[in-house]
């Protein structure tokens, strides 16, 4: 007489074995994963980003630009004369969205022209964000250009 093996209890316990091994691969790359954030601040940054919204618009209307020369390797930002005077002062930060450690920041001072110019031959080739901002009159601006540096 022939009996049938029955084969159930055996896949379940393997079902259970490979339920039970996936759950383990997924906690331990869970926890091998670097989580760091390009910004040491972002989550604040980000609650700040309506203001940020305000100041832009302020920037357009006033003439204010910011811009990037490929040719010339330059970033050239230009203040409306008017915002120009003892209350004034702001940054341009060149910010790396790839690697923090490469983000520079320079203090905004237009000549008498209103005009400022960065060279940057000297940065990483890759993407870059370009950020002035700067308070006038009591008054924030901000204006921001995507660049790439050629390699």
């Amino acid at each position: 007489m022939k009996t049938d093996r029955n084969f159930w209890p055996l896949g379940i316990i393997a079902a259970f074995v490979l339920l039970f091994a996936g759950i383990i691969v997924v906690i331990v790359i869970a926890a091998t994963h670097r989580d760091t954030l390009v910004s040491e601040n972002y989550y604040e940054n980000e609650l700040k980003y309506q203001g940020q919204i305000d100041s832009a618009a302020r920037a357009k209307t006033s003439g204010a630009t910011l811009a990037y020369d490929a040719a010339a390797g330059r970033i050239a930002v230009f203040i409306p004369v008017g915002q120009l005077g003892p209350n004034f002062s702001g940054n341009i930060t060149l910010y790396r969205p790839s690697a923090s450690g490469l983000d520079r920041q320079i203090r905004l001072a237009p000549g008498a022209d209103g005009i400022q110019t960065l060279k940057i031959s000297d940065l990483t080739p890759g993407p870059w964000l370009a950020r002035a901002a700067w308070k006038s009159g009591g008054q924030d601006f901000y204006l921001e250009t995507k660049f790439v540096v050629p390699k």
